[in-house]
């Protein structure tokens, strides 16, 4: 049976996951580089609406990156579209 999450589980989820790329200086460039963010504006740009949302749309548009987070972290990969419905900015249908 599947764990149901809830919007702070969500946003925990997104965090650690931020947290997590920024750990690596290869996953960070790449997120900067599509994100369109400057590193030292990733603080202010976390307490924007969608953000968090944003954070997990990266990790899910590269299976590998998130297989690698999922794997270190022992985090179950369908969590992560769930959290996503849960976040502002994340409810978009896909197509």
């Amino acid at each position: 049976m599947k764990k149901q999450i809830n919007l702070e589980d969500a946003q925990t989820l997104a965090i650690n996951s931020l947290v997590f790329l920024a750990e690596d200086s290869e996953l960070l460039s790449r997120f900067l580089a599509l994100t369109g963010i400057s590193a030292d504006q990733i603080r202010s740009a976390a307490n924007e609406p969608g953000f968090l949302a944003g954070v997990l749309q990266f990790y899910l548009a590269h299976e590998p990156t998130l297989m690698r987070y999922c794997e270190a972290t022992a985090t179950d990969p369908a969590v992560f579209q769930e959290a996503l419905r849960l976040l502002p900015g994340g409810r978009q249908e896909i197509i």
